[in-house]
């Protein structure tokens, strides 16, 4: 399975990018999706995440800035993020908790997109 992240790149502050998420799988859909965020030398963290039913969940950094959505038809997810500040440069790593035909459950990481933010 394939789980490929898209969209990041230099943006200066204030500006905007779309990250995408897509999981290439003809046995596998989507049940939940987050987007992680790690600054340079720190740890990562959830900044924002939308279940199944469609429910999103925010870090408070990013409240009213950042869009988490999805597609289920195309099996992909995605990060509208607005009024970007230097603070969220970083790499973003989409991840995803799926289910196969079967009904058993998986779970991928992407491979990050860097953003970069400048003051």
């Amino acid at each position: 399975v394939q789980l490929q992240a898209s969209g990041g790149g230099l943006v200066q502050a204030g500006g905007s990018l779309r990250l995408s998420c897509a999981v290439h799988s003809r046995i596998m859909s989507i049940n939940s999706m987050d987007w992680n965020h790690q600054a340079p030398g720190k740890q990562r963290e959830l900044v924002a995440s939308i279940t199944s039913a469609g429910l999103t969940d925010y870090a408070e950094s990013v409240k009213g800035r950042f869009t988490i959505s999805r597609d289920n038809a195309k099996n992909a997810g995605y990060l509208q993020m607005n009024s970007l500040k230097p603070e969220d440069t970083g790499v973003y790593y989409c991840h995803v908790d799926a289910r196969d035909i079967l009904g058993r459950k998986w779970t991928y990481w992407g491979q990050g997109t860097l953003v970069t933010v400048s003051s």
